[in-house]
């Protein structure tokens, strides 16, 4: 019979939701070419947070597509009723 893990539950990085958590981050829709409109989320501290995973996950949970362009993220289409609740489900801190 094995033992219980005491560091069952516990992340390999603790920090990873404090880092999350300590970022103010911005939700705003721009009209670009053509009157398209894009979902920016401003704030991130490149240092802490990978920027690549959080807009993979975003793009694949409102379908759609989306950049990277240093610490944004641009997101095809008006998602501003839904990213900022994806982005707090996360552990951002969204105002």
């Amino acid at each position: 019979m094995a033992e219980d893990d005491p560091f069952e539950g516990i992340p390999d990085d603790p920090t990873a939701d404090l880092d999350a958590a300590t970022q103010q981050l911005t939700v705003r829709v721009e009209k670009r070419r053509y009157d398209k409109p894009v979902t920016v989320v401003e704030g991130f501290d490149t240092n802490s947070v990978d920027v690549d995973a959080v807009a993979s996950r975003l793009k694949k949970k409102v379908a759609a597509g989306g950049t990277v362009n240093g610490d944004t993220i641009e997101l095809q289409g008006d998602h501003s009723d839904r990213v900022p609740d994806l982005l707090r489900e996360e552990g951002f801190e969204v105002t």
